[in-house]
Order: C-alpha cells, then structure tokens, then sequence
C-alpha cells in the first residue's frame, strides 16, 4: 500500500480487526448455460431433506473460536455453475487490429462467480485523451477513447472505453473503465462490459470498488458490487445476477447476493446474506425457490442468528403441485450456550419432534475474508489520487438526514 493510501486510511481512523426421517428427492432442472452457447439445464433439486438428526456441519475453528457451516448434502436447491459462451472466437480476430486497435478482453459473465478481485479486470488508465478509431480490411472496426472529466468538490473522474463491432453490426462489444474520487476522501475504481454476438445473444457487466468514510461512525468503509446478466437470442432464456459486499474498519460486514434464472418455462430465484457486526454477533439467510408454467412449485429457505455461543436456526422445505397441492416441513434449533439444543420441528404429513439433545454449538462468528482482506486486495483503490486541493479550500460534507430517534421508553 503506497504511502498516500495509508494516510487516507489513518485519516479515516482505520484499524484491523477480523438438519432424520428418509425423504423423497425431487429432480428438478435449473437453468444454465452450456459450453457451446446453447442454452440447457441440468440439476439436482433435493426437495425436502431438513430434520435434526442428519443436519450435518463441517466444523472450523480459528482463533477466534469455532465456524459452522452448512455440508453440500445439506443444501435441497441446487445452484450449478455454469458459462454462457458465444461464438465471439469468429469475431474477435476481425475486430482486433494487429498494431492499432485495441485488444479485446471482452468474454461473457460466468455464473456463480462472485465479485472479482480488481487485478482480475486490470484496468489502466495510463493514457488520457485518447481518440481512435479504424476500419478493418473485412469492415468490421472498432475504437478506443479515453478522457477526465472534473466537478465541484474536487471530483474527477478518469476514464478509458473501447469496442468494436463487426461489418454487418450484428456482433459487436464495448467495455469501460473509470476511477472517480474528491475531496472527501471518496475513491471508486468500476468496469463495464456489454456485447452481442450474430446469434442474437447478448450479454451485460458491471464491477465497482468504492472507499468512502460513513457519514455517522466516521469509519473508512470498503463497499464491492457486481451485476451480471446474460440473455438468448433463440430461446425464451436468461440469467441476472447481483452481488455486494461491505466492509468497515472495526469489523462490521456485510454480504449479500439475489439471482434469477428462466429456461424457457421453468424460472429459479435464490436470495441470501450475511450481516457481521464486529462485535460476536451473526445472522445468515438464505432463500431459494422455483417454478414452472404448469404451477409446480418448490422451495427451501433457512436463518441463523447468533450471539456469544446462544442463538438460533430455523427453516422450511416445501413443494407445491399444479393442482395446489402443498406440502411442507418447518425445523429449529434453540442453543442454549450451555451444551444443551432444544430441536423441534413438524410436516403436513403429520411428522413431529421435539426434544432436547447435548451438542456443541458451532457457527462462523466472524466472516472468513473481512476488513484485513478486502484492504489487500483493494491496492489499486486505495492509490487513486484526488485532484490537488488549493489552500484554504475543503471539502463539503454532506451528511445528509439525521437518523431516526429512538423510540420512548416506558416510564
């Protein structure tokens, strides 16, 4: 980290901390992209598998004491990884001059990929003001500019795009890159990237990385976001993604990821979090589901909450047929902090339990990559340079609304 960095940290007062009875399975197909573009699916979705006895974890401990974590058995929605691929390999030598057009980059969004690191994207902004252009001998072309723009309160933000595009513009791609900062100490370093190709299949991207100071801790808080969306251009299919992640310099994380998927007449939603707050305490979700046209639905959703060893798990499986048939199991667990669980749980087939067992208690108190983590891999952020500022000006702070007061206590 260069020396400018580490003193905007200090200024922003950095510091760095860190479920049983057999069930049926259902097979259902959840969509994806294959390898040769063609839209396909294929995956397991295990209905109903929660009950206490084979709730099974794999256990972590660190020095900071013992992790939870969910086995893949466990999981009743499947959620594959997959790629979508274009024929952009026709395209690409066309559109890419050998001397003087840019060098594309430019592939489709992978599913399930998370938020990228920024040396992955290698974004450079050496060069500004740039503006160039040019034809290929098949008449496919393409361009690359490059250039600042500059606002009240020390903004400026530096940027660089390119592109190209075949001769009949039925492929083309485009991808940008900007860092933005001010004289609040703000910084933003963010990617684009959209393109089709000849079979009418396209594609979109975005990536940001922010520093900023919150308005109320006045902390130094690291924020990443992703969103990625792919859609066919032969079938009814398509995919939308969104990830975020926030960190803050005591701790304080949070994480968080919706998507959505369709195949024609079968779509998928899937939603889930994280929140840390620094100081022990942890709560999780996670939320899937799925249907067809013809009515048939199903799902699995689950929550944790903890706090110093005592907290508690709850969730549901449920399957609804066309007819509206439904069908559902619910769970929990009650720990104690004492070695002691309370499980409980019930179906609408007429299944019960109730009981209390002698069991550790294990879950993740603090996040496996966290403050310490994000500010290593942010090197690039955390360098951007603000616009000078002259003596005797500073910046405005806008704090915006107050928060909202407490509410009254009983007298």
């Amino acid at each position: 980290m260069g020396a400018s960095s580490a003193v905007s940290l200090v200024r922003f007062g950095v510091g760095t901390s860190n479920n049983e009875l057999r069930l049926k399975k259902w097979t259902r197909k959840l969509l994806w992209f294959d390898t040769r573009k063609r839209f396909s699916c294929c995956a397991d979705m295990l209905a109903p598998i929660r009950q206490s006895d084979e709730r099974r974890f794999e256990q972590k401990t660190s020095a900071h004491g013992a992790g939870i974590k969910p086995s893949s058995s466990a999981m009743p929605f499947a959620s594959p990884k997959s790629r979508f691929v274009s024929k952009q390999e026709k395209f690409y030598p066309r559109c890419t001059p050998r001397l003087t057009g840019p060098q594309s980059r430019d592939t489709p969004p992978k599913r399930d990929t998370g938020i990228a690191n920024e040396k992955d994207w290698g974004i450079d902004l050496l060069n500004e003001n740039v503006n160039e252009s040019g034809i290929n001998e098949d008449g496919s072309t393409w361009f690359r500019e490059s250039g600042q723009d500059l606002g009240e309160n020390g903004y400026r933000c530096r940027w660089a795009r390119m592109g190209g595009r075949s001769h009949d513009a039925s492929s083309e791609w485009t991808e940008t890159w900007w860092e933005k900062s001010d004289w609040t100490g703000y910084k933003e370093l963010g990617v684009e990237k959209s393109g089709k190709n000849a079979e009418g299949d396209s594609w979109w991207e975005t990536w940001q990385e922010v520093l900023h100071q919150d308005e109320w801790s006045n902390l130094a808080r690291i924020e990443r976001s992703a969103q990625k969306q792919a859609k066919s251009g032969t079938e009814n299919a398509g995919w939308y993604e969104k990830w975020w992640e926030k960190y803050d310099a005591k701790g304080w994380t949070e994480k968080g990821a919706h998507k959505y998927g369709r195949l024609n007449e079968q779509s998928w939603w899937e939603k889930w979090g994280e929140h840390y707050d620094g100081r022990g305490s942890v709560l999780k979700w996670t939320d899937k589901w799925a249907e067809t046209e013809l009515g048939t639905k199903w799902g699995d959703k689950w929550e944790e909450k903890f706090f110093s060893g005592i907290g508690s798990r709850q969730g549901e499986t449920w399957h609804v047929s066309p007819n509206s048939d439904r069908w559902s199991r619910t769970w929990g667990e009650e720990h104690f902090g004492n070695g002691k669980v309370h499980k409980y749980g019930k179906s609408t087939t007429g299944e019960s339990w109730d009981i209390v067992v002698d069991e550790e208690t294990y879950y993740e108190a603090e996040p496996h990559y966290g403050w310490a983590d994000v500010v290593g891999d942010s090197t690039q952020l955390l360098s951007i340079q603000p616009r000078e500022r002259p003596p005797g000006v500073y910046p405005n702070l806008e704090f915006g609304p107050s928060p909202p007061p407490e509410p009254d206590q009983p007298q």
